[in-house]
């Protein structure tokens, strides 16, 4: 349930970076960018946490090998975007469509990444707590 956070924060400060550059250039909007690129970074951080708790419970090589692609995308997600928050804290102005682009290239491999972590939890059940009968259900099925 934590990864909605980062994911809409830094959606939401590509909209913000958007509205700055294709508007009057209010500085508002790159200050609410910078805000969003935090919170995200601290929500990516704290669901880091039982995502990798339960990468450490994986036992399938195939799952696994999704999981660790999943793993590094993240990590280089999270990676670009403190980058591009430290950039944008010096306010290096040359620097200032760079940041956009950090902003999506990031946004386009947490979409990569997002897809890999949802046949980790709807194809292959990681993270989920079944209950005893459904269980039952699902083995008989397969």
């Amino acid at each position: 349930m934590l990864i909605v956070f980062p994911i809409a924060l830094w959606i939401v400060s590509l909209v913000c970076d958007v509205i700055y550059h294709a508007g009057s250039h209010n500085t508002f909007w790159k200050g609410v960018a910078f805000y969003l690129i935090a919170g995200g970074i601290i929500g990516g951080a704290l669901a880091a946490v039982p995502g990798f708790v339960d990468y450490l419970s994986i036992r399938d090589r195939r799952v696994k090998r999704i999981a660790t692609i999943h793993l590094v995308l993240n990590v280089i997600v999270f990676a670009m975007f403190l980058f591009n928050l430290g950039i944008r804290y010096n306010a290096a102005p040359s620097a200032e469509m760079s940041t956009v682009y950090l902003s999506i290239i990031g946004l386009v491999l947490l979409g990569v990444s997002g897809w890999l972590g949802g046949e980790l939890v709807y194809e292959h059940r990681m993270g989920i707590s079944e209950r005893p009968e459904d269980r039952d259900i699902r083995r008989r099925a397969a």
